[in-house]
């Protein structure tokens, strides 16, 4: 593919007009005579200076589908002790460079081919953006001379990109990788985290002798021929010119905005007068620079109630006396002070419905257009503080010391939790159609996690259950895809926090839907030896749809599936598979045993759990 790519450089320039080349030719200096010079000998190619760039920044992963376009990076990478993934499907890589920076608070990266490869990528890397996760993504692109000449997979990959990313770049010479790669790097982590994409031409990778030969022209002793000639060994002695030279690829300091100490104090003095505080808080609560250990130890000591979504669930362990799972939206009514410490008013509070006019509202996040967003229509900030939101709650605490929450509302909430959870214990008992009760699934799981489990969510109506039962052991346990709802994302997240958490017990919980998104990639555990245990809820139904498209148009149309073997896929990718039904649904603790032991030794495993209907998320909407 390589070759094909760049071998056609000559006949694309062969189309440039005459007149419009002397103009280039011009621009470029030929009437003065300036070249630049490149060392031509040396076999050196563009992927060390990536590889080196990535590993000055602490790389350990670099997530792949193959492509010609980028195999130097992905060679230059394995050969400086870079663990190169390859997946089955481009989409994964992101999904799991994403997982990676989440567990690892760095950078994860991926790198596609072009064109495809690229295109492939769109929804994980917008999903990134969404959930604020610091990824590069490489991608490969046309040689620089080729690009809208219609070589192979040649796109404005820019113009995709642009809108998804924080800082996207094209590498024109080989002198520009490692500042570009640099600049990238500073700028995922900086401010508020997200994706960002740096695109390498085929020309930028291959070694100078590669190039030269496949960009070549010999087309006579003509006037033109030699022009031709002269203007494509120019460019390539541009490309490749002070290639080799010395240039630093330490990291650049990353840019974190701070609340200032006055809004800190600020805060303190209407904490320590309220009543019924509440916190809510986000997956932006778990960035670096402040430790997760250090924002629960500060949680901890105000003792104000607490709910957590995205990856601050578990951040305060699996029985924190206050940490609420259940009755947010009555809490939130009674409440006389919300902080909103990274959680965004949008559909998951209902644009701000579920705040109650009389409650004072402290809103904490690094995004400026998140601190007020739907701000004036259903809610309205007391005060809201542009910054680090770890950083913030640790200061509130210091300035809180001697501080305790009023222990009758803390009851309070914790008597409303108890008898919820008690009300979905007795639903989990109840008889269902032909199949086994979810609830008593999850809750046998549940009961069965060990304290190093990792759990990943990937579905709808089944995960939406397990949300409400499975509990976290600790903080960075708990993936989910944010708030773009993306299905899919099971494979590629296991993928980068098995690799993060080698020694952890690490469950998928997916959907029949969801499943069949990344099924392909229990290939990529059997290959790279990084076993997990999936659990199925399947109902051969993409249910949580059906619920409301049935209730009001009266039909399931697109919404059915089948009660599938997936356990028999999961084999024949090099896993263990089991199905469990109505006549083994009694040896729930046993088949869960076994998948421990089987993951233990090595086996990725998919227990494929067939499971019927029940009441416990109606009421809840898909859209």
């Amino acid at each position: 593919m390589a070759q094909c790519c760049l071998c056609t450089v000559a006949l694309g320039i062969l189309a440039v007009p005459v007149l419009v080349l002397l103009v280039l030719l011009k621009k470029i200096g030929f009437f003065s005579s300036l070249t630049h010079k490149a060392d031509q000998k040396s076999n050196r190619n563009g992927g060390e200076l990536v590889a080196e760039a990535l590993q000055a920044h602490g790389v350990k992963f670099v997530f792949t589908l193959a492509g010609g376009h980028i195999s130097p990076i992905l060679v230059e990478s394995e050969k400086r002790g870079i663990r190169v993934i390859d997946t089955r499907h481009e989409v994964t890589t992101v999904f799991a460079a994403d997982a990676v920076a989440r567990m690892s608070g760095t950078v994860g990266v991926a790198a596609v081919t072009a064109g495809p490869g690229l295109t492939n990528t769109i929804t994980a890397v917008k999903n990134a953006q969404m959930a604020e996760s610091p990824i590069l993504l490489i991608g490969g692109a046309a040689a620089t001379l080729l690009k809208g000449r219609g070589a192979l997979q040649d796109i404005d990959q820019m113009s995709l990109f642009k809108p998804l990313c924080k800082y996207c770049a094209t590498i024109k010479h080989l002198r520009d990788i490692k500042p570009v790669l640099c600049k990238a790097f500073q700028i995922a982590q900086s401010g508020t985290p997200g994706p960002v994409f740096v695109e390498f031409p085929i020309d930028t990778l291959y070694p100078f002798s590669l190039v030269q030969q496949e960009v070549g022209f010999s087309g006579g002793k003509g006037l033109m021929n030699k022009i031709i000639s002269w203007y494509l060994n120019n460019h390539l002695n541009n490309v490749f010119a002070s290639a080799w030279d010395p240039l630093p690829v330490q990291p650049l300091p990353v840019d974190i905005p701070y609340v200032a100490q006055d809004d800190i104090q600020r805060c303190v003095e209407m904490i320590s007068r309220s009543k019924k505080p509440v916190v809510l808080l986000g997956s932006q609560s778990t960035l670096p620079p402040t430790s997760v250990d250090n924002l629960r130890k500060a949680l901890e000591n105000m003792g104000i109630p607490c709910f957590l979504g995205g990856m601050a669930r578990g951040l305060l362990g699996r029985n924190s006396p206050i940490q609420m799972r259940q009755c947010r939206k009555e809490a939130l009514k009674d409440a006389d002070l919300v902080v909103l410490a990274g959680i965004v008013c949008d559909f998951r509070l209902g644009y701000g419905k579920v705040l109650s006019k009389r409650s004072k509202i402290i809103s904490i996040n690094r995004d400026k257009s998140q601190l007020n967003k739907n701000s004036g229509i259903f809610w309205k900030p007391t005060a809201a503080l542009r910054g680090d939101v770890a950083t913030a709650i640790v200061g509130i605490s210091e300035g809180l010391k001697g501080y305790k929450c009023d222990p009758e509302w803390v009851k309070d909430l914790q008597g409303r939790d108890a008898k919820k959870e008690e009300k979905n214990s007795e639903m989990g008992e109840q008889e269902t159609d032909q199949h086994l009760n979810p609830i008593k699934v999850l809750h046998k799981l549940e009961s069965m996690l060990p304290d190093d489990s990792i759990i990943v969510a990937d579905g709808g109506d089944f995960v939406g259950t397990a949300a409400y039962i499975m509990r976290p052991r600790g903080p960075l346990r708990w993936l989910d895809p944010g708030a773009f709802g993306t299905l899919g994302v099971g494979g590629g997240f296991a993928l980068g926090a098995k690799l993060c958490r080698p020694d952890s017990q690490l469950w998928i919980i997916y959907g029949d839907g969801s499943l069949g998104y990344s099924v392909a990639e229990f290939d990529t555990f059997t290959r790279h030896k990084t076993p997990v245990i999936a659990l199925v809820g399947n109902d051969a139904c993409w249910s949580q749809i059906a619920r409301d498209q049935i209730r009001i148009l009266g039909r399931g149309t697109a919404c059915d599936l089948a009660f599938s073997d997936y356990h028999v896929v999961a084999q024949g990718y090099g896993g263990k598979g089991y199905l469990i039904d109505r006549t083994n649904g009694d040896q729930l603790e046993d088949i869960f045993k076994t998948a421990q032991k089987e993951s233990a030794e090595g086996h990725s495993v998919l227990l494929n759990c067939l499971i019927g209907k029940t009441s416990f998320r109606e009421g809840s909407i898909s859209v």
